[in-house]
C-alpha cells in the first residue's frame, strides 16, 4: 500500500519532534546545574556511563531498555520519554496549522523553549535567565518572520509583558510586605509578548491566571494545602501561550462576536 506523501511528511516532522525532545532533556537537566548543554556527551546522571548512540533514540531506546539505563538499572523517569513524544507532537501541530513556513519555525522554536522554561521551574521553582533575558530580543527579531504581527506589536508585548506582571509583583510586595512573583515570571512574560504581541500577553495572562487558579484550588482540596501554597506559574504561563498560537485569534474572535449578543 502506497504511503501518501503528507503523512510520510507529518512522520518525518514528528521524528525531527522527538530529536529536538531528546535535546530538551538534555537542557532541562543542565542548564540550571550551570552545565554545557553541548559537552560531555549524555550520560547517566547515576553511574555516569555515557549513554551509546543506539541507546539514546527517541522513545524506542526507552521501551528496549524497558525504562532503565543499560550499565547500572537506575530507573530512568518515565518524563524524559514523555516530552520526547510531547515535542513530536508540538512539531506536528506547528507543521499541520502553518505549514512548511519561517512562521512554523518560529513558533517551534518558541513553544520548546516553553517547555523547556516550564519543567525547569516546576523543578526548582526558577526561570533562568539565561533563556529568558536572550529570548527577548531573539523572540523580537523573530516576530518578523510572522506575517501577522508588527515591530510595533511586538514591543508593546515586551512593555506590557513585562510591566504588567512588574506593577502586580511590586503592588502585592507593598502590601503584603513579601515578594509574592518572582522576577523570572516578568521576564517570561516579556519574552513571550516579544514574539505574540499585546493581545497575545493579554490572552496568557487570562489563561494563564484561569488554570492556575483552578490547579491551586484542586491541589489545596486534595492535598489540604493553605493559600500560602507555592505554585510555579511558568507553565500555566506558557500553556497560555501556546493555546494563543494555535487559537488566540480565533477565540478572541469568537469572544468579541459573543459579547454583543449577551448585552
Amino acid at each position: 500500500m502506497a504511503i501518501y506523501p503528507s503523512v510520510l511528511i507529518h512522520f518525518v516532522v514528528f521524528v525531527f519532534g522527538l530529536c529536538i525532545g531528546s535535546f530538551l532533556n538534555v537542557c532541562i537537566f543542565r542548564i540550571p546545574r550551570a552545565k554545557s548543554i553541548v559537552r560531555p556527551p549524555s550520560a547517566c546522571p547515576v553511574c555516569g556511563a555515557p549513554i551509546r548512540f543506539h541507546n539514546n533514540i527517541p522513545l524506542l531506546s526507552y521501551a528496549l531498555l524497558k525504562g532503565r539505563c543499560r550499565d547500572c538499572g537506575v530507573s530512568i523517569p518515565l518524563r524524559y520519554p514523555a516530552l520526547e513524544l510531547a515535542t513530536g507532537l508540538t512539531a506536528t501541530a506547528i507543521f499541520a496549522t502553518f505549514g512548511a513556513s519561517l512562521s512554523a519555525i518560529v513558533y517551534f522554536t518558541f513553544l520548546s523553549t516553553l517547555w523547556v522554561v516550564s519543567l525547569i521551574d516546576i523543578d526548582h521553582r526558577i526561570i533562568p535567565d539565561v533563556i529568558s533575558l536572550p529570548g527577548i530580543p531573539l523572540f523580537f527579531l523573530a516576530s518578523l518572520a510572522v506575517p501577522s504581527m508588527t515591530v510595533k506589536d511586538a514591543l508593546l508585548g515586551i512593555l506590557f509583558g513585562g510591566g504588567s506582571l512588574y506593577i502586580v509583583a511590586w503592588s502585592y510586595s507593598a502590601l503584603k510586605k513579601t515578594d509574592g512573583m518572582g522576577g523570572g515570571d516578568i521576564k517570561l512574560l516579556a519574552m513571550i509578548g516579544a514574539l505574540i504581541g499585546w493581545k497575545g500577553v493579554l490572552f496568557t495572562l487570562f489563561v494563564g491566571s484561569a488554570l492556575g487558579t483552578l490547579v491551586g484550588v484542586g491541589l489545596m482540596i486534595t492535598g489540604g494545602k493553605t493559600m500560602k501554597l507555592a505554585v510555579p506559574f511558568a507553565p500555566f504561563l506558557s500553556a497560555g501561550a501556546a493555546i494563543y498560537v494555535f487559537f488566540g485569534p480565533r477565540l478572541i474572535n469568537w469572544y468579541l462576536n459573543v459579547i454583543p449578543l449577551s448585552i
